[in-house]
């Protein structure tokens, strides 16, 4: 597909573009410059015709804005791969020195360019763009990312700078969706720039560095991948309010959307609360999980550490015992492709079905040890079970009154379908549901 890459200065509105061209709040919009560090892919479609487009951090040559050498090569890397260059400026404030820096870049480049004055929301705004044109650039397409004024016309100039193929055809892929997550400054940036092999992300030591979920695609073992790099998630308490606020919501969206996560551990200082609360995110929301010990590197001795933090990690994580674990280094790097293989193995026992004949002889020898409980003169009565759907795994028991099954009972016939069929890597759903409820 095409590539259209957005670029500018500091908050003239890049990402309200990007957002408005994908169709959702994908990239972190605020008032303030520097929002924007990573590359941020998405894709719209126009005239039955799809792109890619990429959203990028401002360009700031005074230096600034914090990780501008970083977001500088950031950019760079997106005018490499850009077919098209939306060279965004703000109609409010006209020219600025900043503007010509970036306009001076771009023209190296030599890529086609498309002008974008953006904020133009009025007819004075409009008139004022005029003033665009001492960049040199070309004519300035008019807009309002916020208010979705003149995309249109954009997209009509896009299309137009990009003749079409006739070879364009987009496969339908299925795609295994993976987020790293885990608390601030554990090395997940570090994993995926060392599971690519480039700098796709900018890796700092400084705590909340990535603030976007950022996306990567690529494949692995014939199959798609899609990596999804977080920010750090804090305690609730410990969150602020603006940037760091949106970014934690932006980790916690990406758990929700994949199929597995990879939960990064310092092996130097293992699990800490927050490690096995973001555990806990991953869990409830019945995912895969993989967690990966990092910065092995820094572990004295790896022998007598190896067996110490497997048993750690299931005395931490008693809620997740069929969690995978993997030794990690991204500095190294090592144990990149096993983590990867880990992941995938998750997501293979995501999609196994069990037979229910099998499953219902499972849960009638479950019985036999283990009465269901009571309540007053009313007993649990279990009718049959069955496995209703994949990804997650979810199996619905048929009870007289779901009411009456504990947690310790609904936990108990959990360790009997794992017992017997594994499911080693995933979190599993157990639904108890009424007889009159059957469908």
């Amino acid at each position: 597909m095409p590539v259209v890459a957005i670029v500018g200065r500091p908050n003239v509105g890049k990402s309200a573009l990007f957002n408005r061209l994908v169709g959702s709040r994908v990239a972190l919009v605020e008032d303030l410059p520097g929002t924007t560090r990573d590359r941020l892919y998405g894709e719209f479609e126009w005239r039955e015709r799809r792109y890619v487009l990429i959203d990028t951090g401002g360009l700031d040559e005074s230096g600034e804005i914090a990780f501008s050498p970083l977001v500088r090569q950031q950019i760079l890397e997106a005018l490499q791969q850009a077919d098209v260059v939306l060279f965004m400026v703000d109609a409010t404030a006209g020219v600025t020195a900043a503007d010509e820096e970036v306009a001076d870049l771009l023209r190296r480049s030599s890529k086609p360019l498309l002008l974008v004055a953006n904020k133009a929301d009025n007819a004075a705004r409009e008139q004022a763009a005029v003033s665009f044109y001492e960049l040199g650039i070309g004519d300035p397409i008019t807009v309002s990312a916020y208010h979705g004024l003149g995309i249109g016309d954009l997209l009509d100039a896009i299309a137009t700078l990009v003749p079409a193929t006739g070879d364009e055809t987009v496969q339908a892929v299925d795609e295994v969706r993976i987020a790293i997550v885990g608390r601030p400054n554990v090395g997940k940036s570090a994993i995926l720039n060392a599971i690519l092999g480039e700098e796709r992300v900018i890796v700092s030591e400084v705590p909340g560095t990535t603030r976007d979920a950022i996306d990567t695609v690529f494949s692995f073992h014939d199959r798609q991948l899609r990596l999804i790099d977080t920010a750090g998630i804090r305690r609730r308490g410990k969150v602020e309010r603006g940037v760091e606020k949106h970014s934690v919501m932006r980790s916690q969206d990406a758990i929700d959307r994949c199929d597995v996560a990879i939960l990064v551990v310092e092996a130097n200082n293992p699990f800490t609360a927050q490690d096995v609360h973001v555990a806990g995110y991953v869990d409830k929301a019945v995912k895969g999980l993989v967690v990966a010990l990092n910065k092995w590197d820094l572990v004295a001795n790896p022998e007598g550490e190896a067996t110490h933090l497997l048993k750690l990690t299931k005395a931490k994580l008693r809620f997740a015992p069929w969690a995978l674990m993997a030794y990690t280094s991204a500095l190294t790097p090592r144990g990149m492709p096993r983590l990867l293989d880990l992941a995938l193995e998750a997501h293979e026992e995501r999609q196994r079905r069990v037979p229910t004949a099998g499953l219902n002889a499972v849960i009638r020898q479950a019985l036999a040890k283990h009465s269901p409980p009571t309540e007053g003169k009313r007993q649990l009565k279990v009718f049959y079970v069955t496995q209703a759907e994949v990804n997650p795994p979810t199996f619905v028991v048929f009870v007289n009154d779901p009411d009456l099954a504990h947690f310790s009972f609904r936990r108990y016939l959990e360790n009997q379908i794992r017992g017997a069929f594994g499911f080693p890597g995933t979190a599993i759903r157990v639904i108890f549901r009424g007889r009159s409820e059957e469908t």
